[in-house]
Formats: C-alpha cells, structure tokens, sequence
C-alpha cells in the first residue's frame, strides 16, 4: 500500500526541497519544483514499482525537475530580465543580517561548483547516500560518482584554502 500524501510530505518534503533549492538556488522555484514533484507522484503513484525505495524515486524526480527547469527558456529568460533590470529588493536591515549570518563559507563554495559536482557533494555528505545509491539515483556509473566526487573535493580544497577541510574529507572517506 502507498503512503498518503500528507505522509510523503511529513517525510520527505523538507529533503526534496533542499535537493531543488541547491540546483535552481532560488526558494520560490524550489517550491515549485517540489509541488510539481508531488503532484506528478500522486497523479501517476500506480506506476510506481518499488524497484528503488520511495525516498529514492522522489529524488530522481526532484533532480530531473530541477535540470528541467534549468534547461527551460523561462530560467534563461529571468536571468536576462534581471541582467537588463537590476532588481533593488527592499530588504529590512535585520533580514539582511540574518541571511549574512546563515552563509557559511562552506555553503558559498559548494554552490559556485558546477551542477554536476554539486550534486555528487550534496548527495553524498547531505543526504549521506553511498556512492552506489547516487550511481542509481543520477543515472551513471558508480566510478563516475567517485570521480566527480574527488574533482568537487578538490576543487572545494582548493576554494577554502583556510579552511579544515581535511577532516571533513577524512572523517567520509571509508564511505566508498
């Protein structure tokens, strides 16, 4: 029997929303996104077969959505709206300490990676899924995964050069 809705969300709708928001970078899309996650899950659940567990299936929707939206001419459109008309948002003095002090130099480094890499990272230490999990998950060898895996790493090194990064290698290594 397939969980309800409302349990799907309890459960995983936080996660697939961080999955979405680290693709797109913006909330309000990530939002979308998941709804569109959601409805799709409920209108087709039926062809859900079981093969990977539920957490496993919504993710790949969530990624596949998200590289949708990517790829879509509205995403480039927004982007050159905003290029051409450089939006002033009006921003409380509070609300703009407050999202000062939620990035962290870790955070900002992951997201000027590279989709590809960013997702292996999140994947992997985020949502602490094996290796061979993301390898189902995206959809590619579980050798790719590791690659991407030691490129983002050492890009990330490289980025937060003050940084321990070392210990957060060290402490995931034996994951593989």
């Amino acid at each position: 029997m397939q969980p309800h809705l409302k349990e799907i969300i309890d459960q995983y709708g936080d996660y697939l929303l961080r999955i979405a928001y680290t693709y797109v970078k913006d909330e309000r899309i990530a939002q979308e996104i998941l709804q569109d996650v959601l409805f799709s899950y409920y209108r087709k659940q039926s062809q859900f077969r079981g093969d990977a567990s539920l957490k496993t299936y919504l993710t790949k929707m969530t990624i596949n959505r998200s590289y949708d939206y990517l790829r879509s001419w509205k995403n480039k459109r927004e982007l050159v709206l905003e290029k051409i008309f450089i939006k002033e948002r009006a921003k409380s003095i509070e609300k703009s300490v407050i999202e000062e002090e939620e990035k962290t130099e870790i955070t900002s480094a992951v997201f000027t990676l590279k989709v590809k890499l960013r997702e292996v990272i999140f994947l992997y230490y985020y949502a602490e899924h094996t290796t061979k999990e993301i390898s189902e998950i995206l959809g590619v060898p579980e050798s790719t995964i590791k690659s991407r895996l030691q490129k983002a790493r050492a890009e990330l090194r490289e980025k937060l050069q003050n940084y321990e990064w070392e210990v957060l290698v060290d402490e995931n290594a034996e994951r593989f």
